[in-house]
């Protein structure tokens, strides 16, 4: 197993992987090793994957997931898209689900990754007309936002301290104290209040 693919041993894999060439993928392999595929890119960045994705080459995809990084499935090129971008594009739904379901990736996270152009998988999906993939896409989708969890945290602490009594002590300009207590277990919480 030789070490270093040429240029050329790297451009011709790219060509057969957007080609579905797998006999010469799988001589690649052999000659230099699977983890060499993760740096093989074209002058766009796209990966092999890419390739594979956006052609529909099912079988190559099975035979690669397994044994290249998975960092290669949420790889984004010059414009930002990621194979699954790609995949969705050109409306290749099997390559979707495969990127989607596969065990060692990113998984649902996929669909969010937006391009340079703000569209995420389902975006393109949407744009390209393929009501099946969006549909997909939708169905297995991270539904909770990061935006919607910081909103439910910030809800529970609202509601924490609205059930809390502040005690608070107050000097008039005579020198005596007041002692003050603010129940916040009302809406307007600081109507609440009791002097003694």
């Amino acid at each position: 197993m030789s070490s270093n693919p040429s240029d050329d041993d790297k451009s011709e894999v790219l060509l057969s992987c957007r080609y579905g060439d797998l006999e010469d993928v799988q001589d690649y392999v052999n000659k230099f090793g699977a983890p060499s595929l993760t740096d093989v890119r074209d002058e766009n960045k796209n990966t092999i994957l890419h390739m594979i994705c956006a052609n529909g080459h099912l079988d190559l995809l099975s035979y690669l997931l397994p044994l290249v990084s998975s960092e290669l499935l949420s790889a984004q090129n010059v414009s930002g898209s990621t194979p699954l971008h790609w995949a969705a594009l050109n409306t290749h739904l099997d390559i979707a689900k495969k990127l989607v379901l596969f065990d060692g990736g990113p998984g649902r996270d996929l669909i969010d990754i937006k391009n340079n152009a703000g569209l995420s998988p389902l975006g393109e999906a949407e744009i390209a007309g393929w009501d099946e993939g969006a549909k997909w896409f939708v169905e297995v989708m991270n539904l909770e936002s990061e935006g919607s969890k910081e909103e439910e945290e910030a809800t529970l602490d609202t509601e924490d301290r609205s059930n809390r009594e502040i005690e608070v002590e107050i000097e008039d300009a005579d020198g005596q104290i007041a002692k003050m207590t603010i129940s916040g277990s009302t809406p307007n919480a600081a109507s609440e209040a009791s002097v003694s």
